[in-house]
């Protein structure tokens, strides 16, 4: 008998050091009490609803979490969000589709690498340089187009390749999010350059006497940080037609959020973007259950807030565990 018992706490044991751990726990729980209070809720229609909400905020999010475990932060993204929105309406409305994203995400990189090198070369805080970037793409997207929005007449390559339905409410985008998942997963735990991303934003100087080039593995994860980010306008645009400069704004601190909830660390060198994905869907399972169950609005960043808090908790806790 005892024997069994040992067996049984052990796989229970190294579950509970998961960094994912808690925002799965927390993810099946506010799941199940939305599907209780809300019978419509535990529908395909509607969990599809959800996953396209999530796609875009969790793509942003991949990026998010890949450069906060590097150390760093990137408030620009809710920025190069909308940017890259009206940089593919523009470009899409006169030239071939595809081409106009291709020129969009390479300009969104462009911010990123934009962002790491002034975080490098100044030394300021990342938080600093990209609040700065922030509010100057979005002052001067107001500035050009006076707050218009504008609309989407191009083809349909790439509405196609990102937005359009595929059947029973599924889209591309899903597709795109889960693959990228797996993608930055995989780079960031089964590759050298993961290896130094967790060594660059936990310990720098045993990563700078190991010959890792701490600055170049931040610039490259700005740039990841940011074409994430113009990835995720680029589907935002492509499902609505339209392009606004209020476009994305706050989701910034949506996308730390949930990377945050996922387990990923403040201080950087902890996180997982497994656990970023749960955390994404983990904020729009709150977003479409509350309005579900006929909730006020402003309840939804109440529960965000109190869910970031128990995560961050949780994550440290288990982090003690390990140490």
């Amino acid at each position: 008998m005892r024997r069994v018992t040992r067996n049984i706490s052990l796989p229970l044991s190294q579950i509970r050091r998961w960094p994912e751990f808690g925002v799965i726990l927390a993810f099946s729980t506010i799941f199940i009490f939305f599907s209780v209070l809300a019978p419509m809720f535990f529908t395909i229609r509607n969990l599809t609803g959800i996953f396209t909400i999530v796609s875009e905020l969790g793509i942003m999010t991949i990026g998010i979490a890949f450069l906060m475990i590097a150390g760093e932060f990137d408030l620009s993204v809710s920025s190069v969000y909308a940017f890259a929105g009206f940089i593919f309406v523009t470009l899409g409305n006169s030239i071939n589709s595809l081409l106009a994203l291709i020129i969009t995400l390479v300009a969104a990189g462009c911010i990123g690498f934009l962002n790491g090198t002034i975080t490098m070369r100044a030394r300021i805080p990342s938080f600093i340089a990209t609040l700065g970037m922030m509010m100057f793409i979005r002052g001067i997207m107001m500035a050009i187009t006076g707050g218009r929005t504008v609309a989407y007449h191009g083809d349909l390559i790439v509405p196609t390749l990102l937005t359009r339905f595929i059947g029973h409410g599924f889209r591309p985008s899903h597709v795109w999010f889960v693959a990228l998942t797996v993608l930055f997963s995989l780079i960031l735990t089964r590759t050298r350059y993961g290896n130094w991303v967790f060594a660059t934003g936990g310990r720098k100087e045993v990563a700078r006497s190991m010959g890792v080039n701490i600055n170049r593995v931040k610039l490259i994860n700005f740039i990841i940080s940011s074409l994430m980010a113009g990835l995720a306008g680029s589907i935002a645009i492509n499902r609505f037609s339209v392009a606004n400069p209020s476009f994305g704004i706050g989701m910034e601190l949506e996308a730390i959020a949930s990377a945050v909830i996922g387990g990923t660390f403040l201080t950087g060198g902890h996180g997982t973007i497994i656990g970023a994905f749960f955390g994404a869907f983990l904020m729009g399972t709150i977003r479409i259950g509350l309005i579900m169950v006929g909730a006020p609005a402003y309840w939804y960043m109440a529960f965000v807030g109190a869910i970031v808090i128990i995560a961050a908790t949780i994550n440290i806790k288990l982090r003690r565990l390990e140490m």
